[in-house]
């Protein structure tokens, strides 16, 4: 952060990436511009070309030099990465390998995804109704262990008889941080914790229960109980509200978000921030992104959803830059748009009765919704725009980021 007169400056770099990755990031700056604009504070962007974006510009996902600048800012916002260009598997570079750096070069850990149902979208859910009154969890999946870390052997052997293997491991500290992350996370909402494993198969989810357990006994407070993942996965569907906070291991909480991510409506709704334990000096260092992919069929057609990404602003607000007031206002205007009945297509309601009261708007014309509610105040009967085209706390730590980037030697997954 720097300051120009008596203006607060926060400087965040934005990785626009891959597909609609541009459109959204850039319907969030709009919005943190308006944020700005009435909270009294600037933002100094930085832009780096990360992904496949970096692959073609560079030959490679993501360069040391920006994971220096995203070390050195007050947080980073995430579009989207990857894309059929280069999904070839057998690549020595792919844009997944980017996040990968970013995660184990900048300690973020673990990965926090809020999940609630917006009233006015429960009409756009899969799930009955009476299944969704309630829904409010936050999933907390550990990002930079597990089988998406481990030693792996590629399929070798004649057609017939290959065979390739990859390796889960989990130590006790990787185990305890994200833990007692969660721990905390929990007793400051409803104060119950669910652990999700497989300790009837895996040993490594045996070690997980076993130190979660131990962990507990500092939280009297937080009721744990523990999931099986599979039993886990029903329930989510089953009965999403009996959910407070869940935690678990890399692969089952890369699965389970997204499941959970249905009762929203769609995956444009959700945000997420990737975080570990250093601070700057307002807050959690982290990578805010929305939980999409790149849809790169609607990349550039004005027809993303760009909600969450913006709410991902609103956490990153929140959480890196300590201003609760904006991010207030950031969701606070996101509710009154969707309560307005202004909806883009992947959150249209099902029902013929439903969408008669809405109005189909493209990335743009809801970010302007949003961008007038941030600026008149949430609440506020801003004027409609044009609906457009129909459609615990550490020192901050010094970071050897020069050592992080052998982005051809780690794996493409998610």
């Amino acid at each position: 952060m720097t300051a120009e007169g008596d203006l607060l400056q926060y400087r965040l770099v934005a990785i626009p990436g891959d597909g609609v990755g541009p459109d959204v990031v850039a319907a969030a700056k709009r919005v943190m511009a308006a944020a700005g604009a009435r909270f009294g504070f600037g933002v100094e962007w930085h832009d780096i070309l990360v992904g496949g974006a970096g692959i073609d510009a560079y030959g490679m996902p993501i360069r040391p030099d920006d994971l220096a600048a995203c070390a050195v800012s007050d947080a980073v916002l995430l579009g989207a990465v990857g894309g059929p260009k280069w999904d070839d598997p057998t690549a020595a570079v792919r844009p997944e390998q980017a996040l990968f750096a970013m995660r184990g070069g900048l300690g973020l850990f673990a990965n926090l995804r809020p999940v609630s149902v917006h009233p006015a979208l429960v009409p756009a859910s899969p799930l009955r109704p009476e299944l969704l009154d309630g829904v409010d969890m936050l999933i907390v999946r550990e990002l930079t262990g597990g089988l998406y870390f481990g030693e792996r052997s590629e399929a070798a052997g004649p057609a017939g008889a290959r065979a390739a293997h990859d390796v889960l491991p989990y130590s006790e500290p990787e185990i305890a941080r994200v833990a007692r992350l969660a721990f905390e996370l929990a007793r400051g909402r409803r104060k119950r914790l669910t652990s999700v494993d497989k300790a009837n198969v895996l040993a490594t989810s045996r070690l997980w229960r076993t130190v979660v357990h131990e962990i507990a006994v500092e939280y009297p407070d937080v009721a744990l109980d523990d999931r099986l993942v599979d039993a886990c996965a029903m329930q989510i569907v089953r009965a999403p509200a009996s959910f407070d906070v869940l935690v678990t291991e890399n692969l089952f909480g890369d699965i389970l978000s997204d499941e959970a991510s249905v009762l929203a409506g769609s995956l444009g709704m959700l945000p997420s921030a990737s975080v570990g334990s250093r601070r700057t000096a307002h807050g959690l260092h982290g990578l805010y992104e929305p939980i999409h992919g790149s849809a790169p069929d609607i990349a550039g057609r004005d027809l993303a959803n760009p909600i969450g990404t913006i709410l991902s602003v609103a956490m990153l607000l929140r959480w890196s830059l300590g201003r609760a007031d904006a991010a207030d206002a950031v969701e606070g205007a996101v509710s009154d748009a969707l309560d307005a009945g202004y909806r883009t297509g992947d959150i249209w309601p099902r029902s013929a009765a439903a969408a008669d009261a809405c109005t189909r708007v493209g990335t743009v014309a809801m970010t302007d919704a949003i961008v007038a509610r941030v600026g008149a105040g949430a609440g506020s009967a801003a004027a409609p725009p044009d609906a457009g085209t129909p459609m615990v706390e550490p020192p901050v730590d010094d970071l050897d980021v020069g050592t992080t980037v052998a982005t051809a030697q780690l794996p493409g997954l998610l």
